[in-house]
């Protein structure tokens, strides 16, 4: 049964980021730059042991961050970023493992879809790593001052983690004085074959204090889109009875003595349920969106505010998982029209049938909906990440 290590190198003194500590221990979005990393390693289950390089003196601040991981071992670091290294491969070598991932702290947005692709590589190469094509022109500056311009096609920005076999990496660096300027660079001189997948925009290496900001930018995409945890709403609403022939109910017009009084057509249902949606997302209510002062809303159906919830809970990532409504009254009865009212609304959330649950209940003629003066409705909706 093969054994895998990654090795987070997060001993280096960061002085080029403007920070009293250094940049692997600093806040990002509410979390140690270090701690981004050690829990996409974590989390993605194919490591049997996680090694973090740590310099002397920042062994406890070390000790802290890790403390709520498994399988993790610290090592002391070098003078120099290859030192650090090679302290990791000698720590791990008793445990003959077969392949090791080598990550910088100071990339945070390291994702499970690049450790899969590197894992992938290492079935027919020794070393693989992530590359991005250079975007940008390449000039050359002479001694002179003058620019020669490069053909820019055959370069690539090499990002980490960069992965090994094992035997590999330890030939390339153990007992070397050479301080390379990237692991992959060690394996290069051996001559062998490494494999370049394709790297990510999220895996921006933190140096300069302005890469904390579009680090920032980068992992709050992530978290919204791509590991969004469930989200739970809720929401109520209540119209009062005028005039009127007919109610509308989850978009089903039904016979009644009154109609419901409102600013739309007083789909009670419906509202409920395009608030707990808004709920879920954080994003207010229907007045925050749809003001009953706009007169443009006069009138309208409540299937525009109830799209507008499910279509923006779609552009944040989130799907409706199931929904569940409650109409309060006496009267009219829902119960004969309650699977038309579920086909309805299923149709608008874009959900199986039985996913949406509309009944009935009365207050025992107590309150408003019991002396029938009006209608009631409150809603729960579940959303899960789409993606």
């Amino acid at each position: 049964m093969s054994h895998n290590t990654a090795i987070i190198v997060a001993a280096g003194t960061g002085s080029r980021s403007g920070l009293s500590t250094p940049k692997q221990f600093a806040m990002l979005n509410g979390r140690p730059v270090l701690d981004w990393s050690l829990r996409t390693f974590s989390e993605c289950g194919k490591f049997d042991e996680i090694v973090v390089v740590i310099s002397d003196e920042y062994l406890q601040t070390a000790k802290e961050i890790c403390q709520p991981y498994n399988n993790i071992s610290i090592v002391l670091g070098g003078k120099e970023r290859a030192d650090s290294v090679r302290n990791a491969l000698k720590h791990i070598k008793p445990n003959s493992p077969d392949i090791v991932l080598i990550h910088d702290a100071a990339r945070p947005g390291v994702s499970l879809k690049i450790i899969d692709s590197l894992f992938e590589a290492l079935i027919d190469y020794l070393a693989a790593a992530p590359a991005l094509q250079m975007m940008d022109s390449i000039k050359k500056v002479g001694a002179d001052g003058k620019l020669e311009t490069l053909d820019r096609s055959p370069v690539r920005r090499i990002q980490t983690p960069q992965a090994f076999r094992f035997n590999t990496i330890w030939q390339a660096q153990n007992g070397k004085s050479s301080q390379f300027v990237d692991d992959l660079e060690a394996v290069e001189s051996l001559g062998a074959d490494i494999a370049l997948i394709q790297g990510e925009n999220s895996l921006v290496k933190i140096t300069l204090p302005e890469d904390f900001e579009m680090a920032e930018k980068l992992l709050q995409n992530s978290l919204e889109i791509k590991n969004i945890l469930p989200r739970i709403g809720n929401g109520y609403d209540v119209h009062a009875f005028e005039d009127g022939q007919s109610v509308t109910l989850c978009g089903l017009e039904i016979p009644h003595s009154a109609s419901l009084k409102g600013h739309s057509d007083a789909d009670v249902a419906w509202h409920a349920l395009t608030d707990a949606i808004y709920g879920a997302l954080a994003e207010g209510d229907i007045g925050t969106h749809f003001p009953p002062s706009d007169v443009k809303w006069k009138g309208a159906a409540s299937k525009v505010f109830l799209k507008h919830a499910v279509e923006l809970a779609d552009s944040k990532g989130f799907m409706i998982a199931n929904a569940d409504i409650t109409i309060i009254c006496e009267a009219p009865k829902i119960k004969p029209h309650s699977m038309t009212m579920r086909d309805i609304t299923s149709k608008i959330l874009g959900i199986p049938l039985d996913r949406v649950s509309v009944k009935a209940t009365t207050t025992e003629k107590l309150g408003f909906t019991g002396r029938k003066e009006g209608i009631a409705a409150q809603a729960s909706v579940l959303l899960v990440s789409s993606e």
